[in-house]
């Protein structure tokens, strides 16, 4: 890896989708230009090292924060990283674990980078889980992860437990299901999509290269 190179991390503490979401993100950085190496991994060192990390996520909440504490060392690496202003970000139930708790099999503490909790999905007379595309609704230019993205533009969702409680601040996008639902995150260097931008063709691509190519503040930085 030389110099130029960006080192893209995806965590590995058996959260799902690694595979997926590694190939994507090779795919988005050949498509945009950069050189990247993309790693799955679970070594502390690798993620203080990385110049992005990318958590995905699938099943329960609970579990997957019970996988992260299983690892010695994994949880407080992605902490001082994000801390220290390396871009993350989390795919679907790695999202969820941006907030403050999750209430999925137990109230089970998340990392708390954004504000609300991750709970049950209320969707009057509509299947759960949602399971398959829905549209992103998004203010265009307001956020650099959207750039590129047209009004019509879809994600794949699969997720019964979403955010609430949010605030304003924090929602990059929506979408509809049985109410506005959060679909994109962000506060400073820390993102998420609760839906699987490795399964959401052109526009999970686009997504994950204008991540690469992100450039925020670190939260709490000085302007």
């Amino acid at each position: 890896m030389t110099a130029a190179t960006r080192s893209i991390v995806v965590i590995d503490y058996n959260g799902g989708n690694l595979a997926s979401a590694a190939r994507a993100l090779t795919r988005a950085a050949a498509d945009s230009g950069i050189d990247a190496e993309v790693t799955i991994s679970a070594d502390p060192r690798a993620v203080r090292a990385a110049d992005r990390i990318v958590l995905p996520g699938q099943g329960a909440f609970a579990d997957c924060a019970a996988g992260l504490e299983a690892v010695p060392g994994l949880r407080a690496a992605i902490i001082d990283a994000t801390d220290a202003g390396t871009p993350f970000l989390g795919i679907c139930v790695g999202m969820q674990l941006m907030a403050e708790r999750g209430l999925e099999h137990a109230v089970t503490p998340g990392f708390g980078w954004i504000a609300g909790e991750i709970a049950p999905m209320e969707a009057p007379g509509l299947r759960l889980p949602q399971m398959g595309w829905n549209r992103l609704d998004f203010t265009p230019g307001a956020h650099p992860l959207t750039d590129g993205l047209d009004a019509d533009a879809h994600g794949y969702f699969v997720h019964s437990y979403a955010l609430r409680h949010g605030v304003p601040d924090e929602l990059v996008a929506t979408t509809e299901y049985g109410g506005a639902v959060p679909a994109i995150v962000a506060r400073g260097n820390r993102a998420g999509t609760q839906f699987h931008v490795e399964k959401s063709q052109t526009v999970g691509l686009r997504i994950l290269s204008n991540f690469l190519r992100w450039a925020p503040a670190r939260e709490g930085a000085p302007a």
